[in-house]
């Protein structure tokens, strides 16, 4: 008889475990506190477009190979789109195509570097010098210092640092530079930019995650045996000696089970614990993870502003710009009703605007930071001047992303918790990686490893790095594979 695995947690790092598990015929039992599945990567629904928005823009990176191993198993990997090239726009409204050429890497990106044009020959050849430097193994003593201070040691221009190191990392890891630790910069750096000819390259959802997490999964996981309950929160975790046996559900309902995973955002996970086991020294650094915010604004117009699918805008409020309606999230254009009272309908065309790290927009009014995105949104392209903006909705995600600043690695807990069959996922657990969708299925992933593993299955499950370039290795002085 097969063992009852519950999993409580119907987020990326939950679903990616009971893939995993569901596919190698270990059917779960997913247990989500929410109506839809997803997590923070999700949708809400948008009464007056009548559609499904996504509370912030999720893309993925060729480097994310469990990810992508995550979306080819379930058949998801038709509903990304990847992009040729990325568009970045400087301070004077050029548009700047950053794209690979023909040389092997770390060679195929020399093209997309010298098209910079915001960035002067001296600015480009410090940028060089700090990126190989960043190459390097991350030493004890960098390690201690934010990466703001690494930049400033290693003669970074301030154009540079706020032109390309602002630019990459606050939008990868979604927190300023003088709380990003050496260790992630170099993650995001090392994998996106450096080993791998393919790991720059971005796929964006063309479905909103709504129907991407709650459609195609939800059957591909049920009809291989797995059952998902919405709307079913837990507790508390039930203990018989030194396992787990159940847990109790906010209804009063017991689940019983052999194996367990839980599944939820970081400040979560202790609550739902007993009391004995929250206290375990593994779990103490738990409570000195910290979030940071991701900020999205939503707009509609009633033309088109650009032609561009997407925009990195450099030295502007705005960072990313997401051309929804080109990039196929919606249909061609989007109707939205007229003024009470009236049978006017008007076409929509609809752009997202992500500000990552935001913690600068608190205290500051939705209409206030609207008008400066719109100005920004002018500025690059004077269409939205003449376009009317036909409908707007603001949305911050406070907790989005843990934040990655020095010594963070020591606070991240293992997958295997203190109790033999209790696992943790969750990008905030150690995986090697920043809070992204990577990270929270490579947390799915490992934890799937260690209960097949209890239950004698000892099998691989997470899936290595793209492999190291050889002329990177030689350059940079990268290992063949670098760790994940």
């Amino acid at each position: 008889m097969s063992p009852r695995i519950v999993i409580v947690g119907g987020g990326l790092a939950g679903l990616a475990a009971a893939v995993a598990l569901t596919e190698r015929n270990l059917p779960c039992l997913l247990l989500e506190s929410r109506v839809r599945l997803g997590g923070r990567a999700s949708s809400f629904h948008d009464p007056t477009t009548g559609s499904e928005i996504d509370n912030c823009q999720h893309v993925t990176l060729g480097c994310c190979t469990n990810f992508r191993h995550f979306c080819e198993t379930t058949g998801l990997a038709s509903s990304f789109r990847r992009e040729p090239a990325l568009h970045f726009i400087g301070p004077s409204g050029k548009v700047d195509r950053f794209a690979a050429g023909p040389l092997p890497a770390p060679l195929h990106l020399l093209g997309g570097f010298a098209s910079l044009s915001y960035l002067s020959w001296q600015e480009k050849q410090a940028l060089a010098r700090g990126l190989k430097a960043l190459a390097r193994p991350v030493s004890s003593a960098d390690e201690a210092l934010p990466f703001s201070e690494w930049l400033k040691q290693h003669r970074q221009p301030t154009n540079v640092i706020n032109r390309f190191w602002f630019v990459v990392l606050v939008s990868a890891l979604s927190e300023s530079l003088d709380r990003i630790s050496v260790t992630h910069a170099r993650k995001v750096i090392v994998d996106a930019f450096l080993a791998n000819r393919d790991g720059w390259y971005v796929d964006i959802p063309t479905v909103p995650l709504e129907k991407l997490y709650g459609g195609p999964l939800v059957e591909w996981l049920t009809s291989r045996g797995s059952q998902i309950r919405l709307q079913t929160g837990v507790e508390k975790f039930e203990m018989a000696g030194e396992i787990v046996s159940g847990v109790r559900l906010n209804s009063g309902e017991i689940i019983d089970g052999d194996e367990f995973l839980v599944a939820v955002p970081f400040h979560r996970i202790r609550s739902l614990l007993p009391e004995t086991l929250s206290a375990q020294p593994d779990l103490q650094g738990i409570e000195q993870l910290e979030p940071a915010p991701i900020s999205s604004l939503h707009l509609w117009f009633d033309r088109p502003i650009t032609d561009l699918p997407h925009a990195v805008l450099v030295d502007r409020l705005c960072q990313w710009v997401f051309n929804r309606t080109l990039l196929g999230n919606t249909p061609a254009s989007t109707s939205l009703a007229g003024p009470p009272g009236t049978d006017l309908v008007e076409k929509s065309f609809y752009y997202q605007i992500v500000i990552s790290a935001s913690h600068q927009l608190g205290g500051r009014s939705k209409e206030d930071i609207q008008q400066e995105v719109l100005k920004e949104l002018a500025e690059v392209w004077p269409e939205t001047a003449n376009a009317k903006l036909l409908h707007s909705r603001q949305v911050t995600e406070h907790r989005a992303v843990f934040s990655p600043v020095p010594g963070i690695e020591g606070l991240r807990p293992a997958q295997q918790s203190p109790v033999a069959n209790l696992q943790l996922a969750g990008d905030w657990t150690r995986t090697g990686w920043p809070a992204t969708m990577e990270g929270a299925v490579r947390s799915g992933y490992l934890a799937a490893e260690n209960i097949l593993s209890r239950l004698g299955k000892r099998e691989r499950v997470i899936r290595p790095n793209l492999k190291t370039a050889f002329l990177s290795r030689v350059i940079y002085g990268l290992p063949a594979n670098e760790p994940g």
